[in-house]
């Protein structure tokens, strides 16, 4: 058995497709075949049936595939944890972050990481935090940037820093006359909230205690919160804004933005990665880049209450 075959093995259970897999992995199927076939004959088992199109791995199959993907990852990661024990910063950080993330935070490290670490390559996916969690669990992914507390088994988070969350008004309406804001105040039919799958919308939801969000005779959920402000922007209605996403407001913008009443509800955000995760010295050079960009009073908790999911 060699790490050569179990990347082959990788490929096709990825393309379920001997051919494609085959140039994925820029060698020719035969030899691909070849390889997987000598496998199977060495473990004793089938590995995939071939009788269906796209190719299935069988039941023994699909945990040796997990089981090979958790090998051929460490495998890499043992050059890369020499490498730096050697003083040598390089390698491939594989980084998912969720959308609600994503513009307001990357451009704030990702040009002076690379200026200073050359060698790294820092492959970035937007996707959601379920899909984060379980393609980070299926070593599909180094690294995520998420909302936080999880509590996942196996996954460890390092809290970077806390974003308030801030209510966003159309013009002229009634709650501008107020200098804060308080979550009974917010109208379900008002409120535009991102569509399903988002964890803002559910620490949004949980916050202001609303079952339902959407207005009475035009119920719109967008999937990202640019889209939400341009609603609030042209009808009216209420949106909430986590702290970054208010940075890049114009000032006409930041004259509807009110805190909420009291302790500010925030959100953590948090590097996630696997328990077993090599990369550590990568790891620690992002999180340090990263809370370096951030405005300082935002790296500390008490900046405000955490909202939890329901």
């Amino acid at each position: 058995m060699t790490i050569q075959q179990l990347e082959y093995l990788i490929a096709v259970d990825k393309q379920r497709h001997f051919g494609h897999a085959a140039e994925s992995c820029f060698v020719t199927q035969p030899t691909l075949s070849a390889q997987l076939s000598k496998l199977e004959k060495e473990l004793g088992v089938i590995l995939f049936d071939r009788s269906k199109m796209p190719v299935i791995p069988t039941e023994i199959g699909v945990q040796i595939i997990a089981q090979a993907k958790k090998v051929v990852s460490e495998s890499k990661g043992i050059m890369e944890l020499v490498a730096q024990l050697k003083g040598d910063i390089s390698g491939t950080i594989k980084l998912a972050i969720i959308p609600t993330l994503a513009p307001y935070l990357l451009h704030l490290f990702i040009r002076k990481f690379l200026e200073k670490y050359p060698n790294v390559k820092l492959e970035v996916q937007e996707m959601v935090t379920e899909e984060i969690v379980k393609k980070l669990k299926n070593d599909e992914l180094d690294l995520g940037i998420i909302v936080t507390p999880l509590d996942e088994t196996g996954v460890v988070e390092k809290p970077m820093f806390y974003e308030k969350f801030y209510v966003y008004l159309s013009e002229n309406h009634p709650l501008l006359s107020e200098k804060e804001i308080r979550g009974d105040q917010l109208k379900s039919e008002e409120l535009w909230v991102l569509q399903q799958g988002h964890c803002f919308r559910d620490q949004v939801i949980s916050f202001c205690d609303q079952s339902m969000a959407g207005h009475k005779n035009f119920h719109y959920e967008s999937g990202s919160l640019e889209g939400l402000r341009n609603m609030v922007n042209r009808y009216q209605g209420v949106t909430l804004l986590p702290e970054l996403a208010t940075h890049g407001l114009s000032q006409e913008e930041k004259s509807r933005l009110r805190p909420f009443a009291g302790t500010a509800p925030i959100r953590e955000v948090s590097i996630i990665l696997n328990r077993s995760f090599l990369k550590q010295k990568l790891v620690e050079l992002l999180y340090k880049e990263i809370t370096e960009g951030i405005p300082h009073e935002m790296t500390s908790k008490a900046h405000g209450k955490i909202v939890r999911f329901k």
